[in-house]
């Protein structure tokens, strides 16, 4: 079946949406799960998290980042994609944990709080909390778009206080974190604030498990290039992961990672760009 575009919508000026027909991801999906995108034959396998799996279809969002990720963005509604493989990855197992949040400050990590906030809230017992934090008020999703219906409390913060609360979701977690018990945070977006969520949940002694997003290449499990270091043992982010026990993860190893191709990145983009100015 055609992996077709079926809607296409800004979420802000750097961030979109997609929906694509994708029945087999779509039917096995499970919060924590990707889904893995080719635009074209023998090209670059890039890496999606999934907001929400519906009928035959799933809602991915994405940054307009990289080479392939500026390529989907000129794709239409109507278009097709080559591939849409999945779901991939190890979800974790969600159960009745009380007071759980799931925070979140990019565009991956979005997609993924409404995910898990989303299933989370159907387990009885849970209160689930999410949040949401943005640089500004120019950067943050439409109402429709954020994890608001998808948990029982919804908190909105900007950096710069121009919309909801004043700061990051470290600033607010650890406000709740002083004021209420809290039994479970999921976490997901930029590595470096996840090595400090990582360390504040651990100074207050509630578990946290975070989404490590490494460089994939095949996300297969072959090429080992999204390795992370977990409780001092090698483990795999595409199939391992990707959410691993943020108190174990070598983190200093991670960020170290996240450079490894960002020259063969610019070059690619470069490239792009090269040849969509000679075609028009």
């Amino acid at each position: 079946m055609d992996h077709v575009i079926t809607r296409k919508e800004n979420l802000n000026e750097a961030d979109y949406l997609i929906d694509v027909v994708a029945p087999e991801v779509a039917k096995k999906f499970q919060p924590g799960n990707f889904a893995v995108l080719l635009t074209v034959p023998n090209g670059e396998r890039i890496p999606m998290s999934i907001e929400k799996a519906e009928n035959d279809k799933i809602t991915m969002y994405i940054k307009r980042l990289g080479k392939t990720s500026k390529e989907l963005d000129d794709r239409e509604v109507g278009d097709a994609l080559y591939k849409v493989v999945g779901p991939m990855g190890n979800p974790p197992q969600l159960k009745k944990y009380g007071n759980v949040v799931f925070a979140s400050d990019l565009v991956c990590g979005h997609a993924e709080n409404s995910a898990m906030c989303r299933e989370l809230k159907k387990i009885e017992g849970n209160h689930v909390i999410s949040i949401q934090s943005y640089p500004t008020k120019n950067d943050v999703y439409p109402d429709k778009e954020l994890a608001i219906d998808c948990c029982h409390e919804h908190i909105l913060a900007t950096e710069d206080g121009s919309v909801g609360k004043m700061g990051h979701y470290l600033d607010i977690l650890e406000e709740m974190l002083q004021e209420r018990q809290i039994d479970q945070v999921f976490a997901g977006g930029g590595i470096p604030p996840l090595q400090e969520l990582s360390e504040l949940t651990k100074r207050y002694n509630v578990p946290v498990m975070t989404t490590v997003r490494q460089i994939m290449v095949d996300a297969t499990g072959m090429c080992g290039s999204c390795r992370v270091f977990v409780d001092g043992k090698q483990k795999l982010a595409c199939i391992d992961g990707p959410m691993f026990d943020g108190h174990k993860v070598d983190w200093a190893a991670a960020i170290s990672r996240l450079a490894m191709f960002k020259e063969k990145e610019a070059e690619a983009m470069e490239c792009y760009n090269k040849e969509i100015k000679e075609l028009r």
